[in-house]
């Protein structure tokens, strides 16, 4: 079930909303594990077990007894994670490497893993670390595993941004409405938008021999439906979250106007990011032990974050291929970007992160490899290039100055003029505008899929 169903607008939500308010304030964590027990009991369980026994261990003196934990606790999550995600890719790879025929065991994904075991993960390490208490309130760590506005895609949300607002959050009126404004953005954003710019991108990615142009369309139309399906997620997890007062961290900064790689990956998906670095990058030696050493981990790193993405050798390539940018940067290029103008580091950023999206989007290397030649040779025109610039013109100017900081720098600018009492109601006329266009193209479109969902 996610956010831009309208199971979930008209049923759950306000169902959830509804037993959240007028259940006790003690009993409000108990209510969110339930509506998420389905989902990673084990998980709970298991990571709640392993923060009580470091945080025994470490109360004792005995770092062997609390490393010994930690462990257990890393590669029982990444054994988890590894069976349901990595089995079957395994397999596969090996039948064709022996030439043998090991029938794959067809494992369902459970929904949100690669999320919940990044965070229970990053619980037990920061108790290790002392960074954190070990939280002795079951319930109270269910809550934080399985909280619902995040769990299907993110954010990444580590224990300690949200260990205060778990057993003190405040509940009021203008920050519920501050996070169902922040919802219906992160909505509008999807289903108008995201959704629209996917749906070319699948006629596009499925002809045969698109021009240099409609393949180039192509592309952009997936860059911005990732980034306006994945930062509409986020919005919407982070409304939530305000909705039943939690401060979930900003996990997007327009990225798309980055001037380097480097730059661009401060800014996209924040939390993944914070994670591969605090707890993989800076333990392997970060930049600390000289440029080789620096180099290796940023290649280590950035093979996880591919493989972390899907079980595919697509998402490894993608993961080498940002390593391999980011490698160039760290050793030349960063020096010469910053001597050349704004509009070239921005032309060069947009090359790579749309190029890099092509190597995200498709995962057969046949298909990859012939998009990739068409983006750069064959006929320059053709009339479906004519069609879409015709049509969806309109969508392509949207889509460009709704991924950039324009809107919000314009809207603050006008807020200034305003008194409180009108700017708040604009606000809410305009978050209610959206929600009732959302809907109705919900109602009446088949295309509504989240692309960080299989994840």
């Amino acid at each position: 079930m996610v956010f831009s169903s309208t199971t979930f607008l008209l049923a759950f939500l306000p169902l959830a909303a509804i037993l959240y308010y007028i259940c006790p304030r003690k009993l409000r964590n108990a209510l969110l594990l339930v509506f998420s027990l389905s989902i990673m009991l084990f998980s709970t369980v298991f990571d709640y077990c392993n923060g009580l026994a470091i945080g025994h261990f470490r109360a004792k003196g005995r770092e062997s007894g609390a490393k010994a934990m930690l462990i257990v606790s890393v590669v029982g999550n990444l054994a988890i994670l590894g069976f349901f995600k990595y089995t079957d890719f395994a397999i596969d790879n090996l039948n064709g490497l022996l030439g043998t025929a090991i029938p794959a065991l067809g494992l369902l994904l459970p929904i949100g893993i690669s999320f919940y075991t990044f965070q229970t993960m990053s619980y037990t390490i920061d108790v290790f670390r002392g960074l954190v208490p070990p939280q002795r309130n079951i319930i109270d760590f269910g809550a934080y595993v399985t909280l619902f506005p995040q769990l299907i895609a993110g954010p990444i949300v580590q224990y300690k941004t949200v260990a205060y607002d778990l057993e003190h959050r405040r509940e009021t009126i203008p920050l519920a409405s501050e996070g169902l404004q922040r919802f219906v953005i992160g909505l509008g954003k999807k289903v108008l938008l995201a959704n629209q710019m996917g749906a070319i991108w699948e006629d596009i990615s499925a002809m045969s021999a698109p021009s240099v142009t409609t393949a180039w369309l192509g592309a952009l139309a997936f860059t911005f439906q990732i980034y306006f399906d994945f930062s509409g997620y986020s919005d919407m997890a982070i409304g939530l979250g305000r909705f039943f007062g939690f401060h979930f961290l900003e996990n997007f900064n327009y990225p798309y106007e980055s001037r380097t790689v480097t730059e661009f990956w401060r800014r996209w998906h924040i939390s993944l990011s914070t994670w591969f670095r605090e707890y993989v990058y800076i333990p392997l030696g970060g930049n600390r032990k000289g440029l080789a050493r620096q180099l290796l981990n940023i290649t280590i790193v950035w093979f996880l974050t591919g493989l972390w993405h899907g079980a595919s050798w697509n998402f490894v390539l993608w993961g080498v291929y940002y390593a391999a940018l980011l490698i160039l940067e760290k050793t030349f290029l960063l020096r010469w970007l910053d001597r050349a103008p704004r509009f070239v580091g921005h032309i060069y950023t947009c090359l790579c992160f749309v190029l890099g999206w092509v190597l995200f989007a498709i995962t057969d290397f046949a298909q990859l490899g012939a998009y990739l030649s068409r983006l750069f040779s064959g006929p320059l025109w053709d009339t479906t290039s004519a069609y879409l610039l015709r049509c969806d013109w309109l969508l392509l100017v949207l889509a460009v100055v709704g991924c950039t900081s324009l809107p919000k720098r314009l809207w603050e600018k006008r807020e200034q003029t305003l008194s409180p009492a009108l700017s708040d109601g604009l606000r809410t006329v305009w978050a209610v505008i959206v929600l009732l266009v959302s809907i109705a193209f919900l109602v009446g479109d088949s295309y509504n899929p989240f692309l960080y969902f299989r994840f």
